[in-house]
């Protein structure tokens, strides 16, 4: 009888492998996090560079390979010459010049080709080798589905320029830039609940008024982070290069002049970069009050170390997210502080998210 009471023993050091498993799933998930997020810079160059328009064809599945003869560099510059961009804006362009905008919205496409591979492949086999839990498969398909959408979003985006003027939708800039966000967004926070599946020890009881704190600061950057793509599509960073008034006052003079009044939020240049100043400075003041509410929180309140750090961070984060927003302002949009600035939001993103996942009162096992 103890020899059979045995066996069930002798069997437990394979219930270790979901754990491993689980863990490079999280990896996994936080390693596409990490390639959206350089998506993002990389899109932010293209913006900035004004080579988002150069490609006037959409092959989401043949179109990876660049030109390869000058036949086809003529081919696909003949077609570039024929948009609003070059008629309005870059006429008489050489090819040497078109190359040099092309090969930046070449190489934004090429990446988003190289996520949705990076994100595909190891998919299919963990679920191949039956890794996926049934209440993640149905997150993971969402999240491939997604990807997909932002890809035809990014098209709809540049197809809005190639019409009649040569400027993308801002509306349609922002939705693109608010996908990726959500995207990001969700794989880190799937990728937290694979690595993270324990509870924390000593769970504080202020941890459900500090995580909706957190949700609201998270509200508010993901509104800073859309009115900054208004700005960003409307060129309102061109304007109003002062701070913290503008030209002298709070409120521009012009900052009502389109009718009916309500429009001007989303389509008056001037009144959209005070709309996304005053939310920049109001997410800065609720993470640094979060920040000094963690402080407050004595050392026997049972808050983890892991909220304190991340408390820190986020405050300093947001303090230098602030700076370089200034300083891209006041400097009128220099490409280096741009494309900085716009990283620096999705780095705020992802602390504020690792916070609220950091408070969230979860099950033992997943």
């Amino acid at each position: 009888m103890s020899d059979t009471a045995t066996l069930p023993a002798a069997s437990a050091p394979p219930a270790e492998t979901p754990v491993r498993d689980t863990a490079s799933m999280g990896w996994w998930l936080l390693g596409c996090a990490a390639m959206v997020f350089v998506m993002v810079v990389i899109g932010g160059i293209t913006r900035v560079t004004h080579s988002g328009l150069s490609m006037v064809e959409w092959k989401p599945l043949i179109g990876i390979l660049p030109p390869l003869s000058d036949i086809e560099w003529q081919r696909v510059f003949g077609l570039y010459q024929q948009s609003p961009e070059y008629r309005q804006i870059n006429q008489g362009m050489s090819l040497a010049e078109f190359q040099g905008i092309f090969w930046w919205e070449w190489f934004h496409r090429l990446f988003g080709h190289l996520i949705g591979l990076a994100f595909a492949l190891p998919f299919l086999w963990f679920l191949i080798r039956r890794r996926v839990s049934r209440p993640l498969l149905p997150r993971l398909i969402g999240l491939f589905l997604l990807g997909g959408l932002q890809g035809v979003v990014g098209w709809l985006m540049v197809a809005s320029g190639l019409v009649d003027r040569p400027a993308v939708s801002h509306y349609r800039l922002a939705a693109h830039l608010a996908t990726a966000g959500l995207i990001y967004g969700c794989l880190i926070w799937e990728a937290l609940d694979l690595l993270r599946p324990q509870v924390a020890s000593g769970f504080s009881r202020a941890a459900p008024r500090l995580r909706t704190h957190l949700c609201i600061a998270l509200g508010l950057s993901v509104m800073t982070l859309i009115w900054g793509a208004l700005v960003a599509g409307l060129h309102a960073g061109l304007i109003y290069n002062t701070f913290p008034l503008m030209n002298g006052s709070v409120l521009p003079e012009d900052a009502w002049f389109l009718v009916p009044a309500w429009i001007n939020v989303f389509e008056n240049a001037s009144l959209v970069q005070f709309c996304h100043r005053w939310l920049a400075i109001t997410t800065a003041v609720v993470t640094v009050a979060y920040w000094l509410r963690v402080r407050g929180v004595p050392d026997t309140g049972g808050l983890a170390p892991s909220t304190r750090r991340i408390a820190a961070l986020l405050a300093g984060m947001v303090l230098i997210q602030m700076s370089l927003g200034i300083s891209t302002l006041l400097l009128a949009v220099p490409l280096l502080l741009a494309v900085t600035h716009q990283a620096g939001a999705f780095v705020v993103v992802a602390l504020i998210i690792w916070g609220v996942h950091d408070l969230r009162a979860r099950p033992a096992s997943r």
